[in-house]
């Protein structure tokens, strides 16, 4: 099965349309299936004690609510960045974080996906499953009774293992818990969404049988943002597609062993 790979966009636009255009023709150049955003109200989803603190940011001080408004496109930017990802040959959906904006996506995209953060919120779990085509999750920060109760409740096509600390220390990612993901829901696709320096446990994920990847993507890591320092830059996420597909075509097939075509002739001349 042939890995899908997802460049998340995330916010590391900065709220900036050129910027995200920027982050789309990466993702369409390195041969990416699909590039995704974040949607969100920031009505809802910023908590009542932290909407009216200030934030420095590349616009000034401001309201943190206001920050968050910033960050956020509107209808018309989303039915230009949809456009301009179908004319770069890419697919595009986000990760939402309210039922607001699963009822905004939902005019574009009939595939979504809920943030670690959220997969404890059964009402938006059971609004997004009944919205959505395909409906992804990620398991961060979470315990394990809590990922069961959200694989009941949202019944997701497809499972993201990730640590949620940006970036991940490499100890902590515990790979291996793919594997038990797939022997508790062999029903299911499971994936790997990663926050750590480097590519290696990426590959690694892919050979342990994730069959979408998720990486977050910048222009350039030092780019103001929360996100920044965690994300892949334009030339290894060109890598990192490059040599998921050599390991696709490795690995082969199981079974006994056979002698291959481009064994022949050394099989000749070393056994006559």
């Amino acid at each position: 099965m042939t890995t899908k790979i997802i460049a998340e966009i995330g916010i590391n636009h900065n709220g900036d349309i050129e910027i995200a255009k920027k982050l789309i023709d990466v993702a369409s150049v390195a041969g990416c299936d699909y590039v995704k955003l974040q949607k969100r109200n920031p009505d809802v989803c910023v908590p009542e004690d932290q909407k009216f603190k200030r934030k420095d940011t590349p616009w000034g001080n401001m309201m943190y609510l206001e920050y968050k408004y910033k960050m956020e496109f509107d209808s018309s930017q989303y039915d230009e960045l949809f456009s301009y990802a179908d004319s770069k040959g890419i697919g595009m959906f986000a990760s939402v974080w309210d039922i607001d904006s699963v009822d905004f996506m939902k005019n574009y995209t009939s595939t979504m996906k809920i943030p670690s953060a959220l997969i404890t919120n059964k009402d938006l779990l059971f609004y997004t499953r009944d919205k959505s085509d395909y409906l992804m999750i990620s398991t961060g920060m979470s315990k394990e009774v809590e990922i069961e109760n959200a694989v009941k409740v949202g019944n997701p096509d497809l499972i993201f293992h990730t640590n949620s600390s940006y970036p991940s220390p490499v100890n902590d990612l515990n790979l291996n818990y793919i594997d038990w993901l797939y022997e508790k829901y062999p029903n299911k696709e499971i994936g790997y969404s990663g926050h750590e320096y480097g590519l290696i446990p990426t590959y690694a994920a892919v050979v342990k049988g994730a069959t979408w990847i998720e990486r977050h993507i910048t222009l350039d890591r030092t780019m103001w943002g929360s996100d920044q320092m965690a994300s892949v830059e334009p030339h290894g996420l060109i890598k990192l597609v490059k040599d998921v597909r050599s390991i696709e075509k490795s690995l082969g097939k199981s079974g006994p062993r056979e002698v291959l075509n481009s064994e022949l002739d050394k099989r000749k001349s070393l056994r006559g």
